[in-house]
């Protein structure tokens, strides 16, 4: 069965605020959910045509897919002013993904082989859906680090405008990444299926 590249959903928020002089501090909270979308079919035809009827859009795209991961971006960072200077003294980006994975409803009616075939494309449909989370906090980390690397400036309003390019460019950056990931990962699935099926049946 096809597995079409998968999508994500990405909204950035970075809020400001203001405190007094403290020592550099750090955190990423990442945050993970999945959720479910049914399908039937008793071959493998009608289980590839349930996955590209009811499998979660794609943002911008009237394409279903066999699973999906919602990814959001927060966080805030907090500065301080001291001897005409502004420091970030904290910085705390936060993560919320979900992911989004077909069930198979008929499956206690399924032949063995069939069951091997679902069982075989789940598992990978999970894993690729895993990466793109582990993506995600791999730029978040990466966003914190260099929030929190800043140089002071001469006032908070200008420090504040290069932790906004940060979150920019480390989005642009994430959304490049991902992209990236399922491009290879489409040029792939054919031979990785043929694979995985083969050590599956050997066992």
């Amino acid at each position: 069965m096809p597995l079409a590249s998968h999508k994500f959903s990405l909204s950035c928020a970075l809020l400001l605020v203001f405190c007094l002089p403290g020592v550099a501090d750090a955190e990423v909270i990442a945050r993970k959910s999945i959720s479910y979308f049914d399908i039937k079919g008793n071959t493998a035809d009608e289980l590839d045509a349930a996955l590209n009827q009811r499998g979660p859009l794609a943002m911008g795209s009237s394409s279903h897919h066999p699973g999906a991961t919602k990814i959001r971006f927060g966080g805030n960072a907090t500065y301080s002013e001291a001897n005409g200077r502004c420091r970030i003294s904290d910085v705390k980006i936060t993560v919320d993904t979900e992911i989004i994975l077909p069930r198979w409803r008929d499956r206690r009616h399924a032949t063995k082989q069939l069951s091997m075939i679902w069982n075989t494309l789940a598992a990978d449909i999970r894993r690729h859906e895993d990466r793109h989370v582990e993506i995600a906090r791999q730029h978040a980390r990466e966003m914190e680090r260099q929030i929190l690397s800043l140089p002071s400036a001469s006032n908070c309003d200008a420090l504040q405008d290069k932790a906004n390019e940060v979150t920019e460019r480390e989005t642009a950056r994430h959304d490049a990444d991902q992209a990236r990931f399922d491009r290879i990962e489409a040029i792939n699935f054919p031979s990785r299926m043929q694979r995985l099926l083969h050590y599956r049946s050997r066992q």
